[in-house]
């Protein structure tokens, strides 16, 4: 992963926090590797890939969300609990993607057009 300080992610029309830790691939090598090798995603914990307009999972062990997000932060796709082996359509509006542990679109309501802001995580 690229190394930065970790970013939080809200979801500005819900009120609700997807994720206290988002680390960032930015790089090529980052993107590509995205979450492959890991076992997942703990609670609190995302991935943002970006730029992105399509993922994944083939190699993957685990299920997890992904949250399509343009430009300005809006949710352009959501992939709901995206199981092994399988592909997400491609998003062109999308400037990368926000993976995070299943369950959390379900958990946090979030749906089509929302806002997600990813602001610097407050310091441990």
């Amino acid at each position: 992963m690229d190394a930065a300080r970790p970013l939080r992610a809200t979801n500005l029309d819900r009120n609700t926090v997807l994720a206290e830790r988002v680390v960032l691939a930015e790089r090529w090598g980052a993107r590509l590797r995205g979450l492959l090798g890991r076992d997942g995603l703990a609670e609190g914990e995302a991935l943002l890939i970006r730029p992105c307009t399509s993922i994944h999972s083939c190699f993957m062990r685990f299920v997890f969300d992904a949250v399509f997000l343009d430009a300005e932060g809006r949710v352009r796709h959501l992939v709901p609990r995206m199981k092994p082996w399988r592909f997400s359509r491609v998003v062109l509006d999308a400037a990368g993607v926000l993976e995070l542990p299943a369950g959390v679109i379900e958990k946090t309501g979030t749906r089509l057009g929302d806002r997600v802001e990813l602001a610097p995580a407050p310091a441990p």
